[in-house]
């Protein structure tokens, strides 16, 4: 609105100073005069200043009437924000690792079969069935079939057929059997007659009336029957050697209570 005022206030001083006999004629050039003579002419016809006035008084008057329409810029969200918003959400939805449950193993360890308790049952081996592979059992075997590979349970092992490999157990029974391989035993080793040995055997006691082609390592008392063949030394805590054994081989009382060193000092 200031700005209007200010026109109309130029707008009525520069009409008044082209009013004729305001400017004095000595101070205009004579080419300028022309000029001035044309503007002068101009406005020199009836020109009624006052309505000139107040149509610019309309004219303001017009303009205030009018409100000024102001738009206010939308905000547009930017690209950025868009993205940071995105990963944000996407942020929330992945949980971390930690927090992820572990699947729980709920299946029990496999254990040795060896160091549990021996179960009240016995697998047994036909005397048809022929199996290739080595055996293993928390409970005993009755072997009366062939087996080509290692034999071990908790229990007792009792062979009347072939075993073609090592056997650990509990206790060992062999009758009018054929095994091939050390036997190894916590407790007794009994080898029936008509049953052939090709191996060394280690127990705590032992009882030998069949064919026995190895060492005999047996922490406790070893008997030796009538039918025995032995083939091996004999190391133990004490040895009996019924009539009409034959042993090739060396007897030791390694494991026996008496020094028999010391009852020969000096001698």
């Amino acid at each position: 609105m200031g700005l209007f005022k200010e026109f109309k206030d130029d707008f009525s001083q520069a009409v008044n100073e082209l009013v004729p006999g305001d400017v004095p004629e000595k101070e205009v050039e004579p080419k300028a005069q022309t000029a001035d003579n044309l503007v002068v002419d101009t406005i020199g016809e009836n020109v009624d200043v006052a309505s000139e006035l107040s149509k610019l008084d309309g004219l303001l008057e017009h303009v205030e009437e009018q409100p000024q329409e102001t738009t206010v810029p939308r905000p547009t969200p930017s690209e950025n924000f868009a993205e940071h918003t995105i990963n944000t959400q996407k942020e929330e939805q992945i949980p971390p690792m930690n927090d992820i449950p572990q699947p729980v193993n709920t299946q029990p360890a496999n254990n040795n079969v060896l160091s549990g308790d021996v179960q009240d049952e016995t697998s047994v081996i036909t005397a048809s069935t022929v199996l290739t592979g080595d055996l293993q059992s928390s409970g005993s075997f009755d072997i009366q079939g062939t087996i080509n590979g290692n034999v071990m349970c908790n229990g007792k092992i009792v062979v009347t057929g072939t075993v073609n490999g090592n056997t650990n157990s509990s206790e060992f029974f062999a009758d009018v059997a054929k095994v091939e391989g050390e036997i190894v035993s916590t407790g007794t080793v009994k080898i029936g007659a008509g049953s052939v040995i090709i191996g060394n055997i280690s127990a705590s006691s032992a009882v030998i009336a069949g064919a026995v082609k190895g060492d005999i390592d047996v922490q406790g008392p070893v008997v030796v029957d009538t039918s025995a063949v032995i083939m091996g030394n004999i190391k133990s805590r004490s040895v009996q050697i019924n009539n009409g054994a034959v042993i090739e081989g060396f007897c030791s009382q390694t494991y026996a209570d008496i020094d028999v060193q010391g009852l020969f000092e000096g001698k």
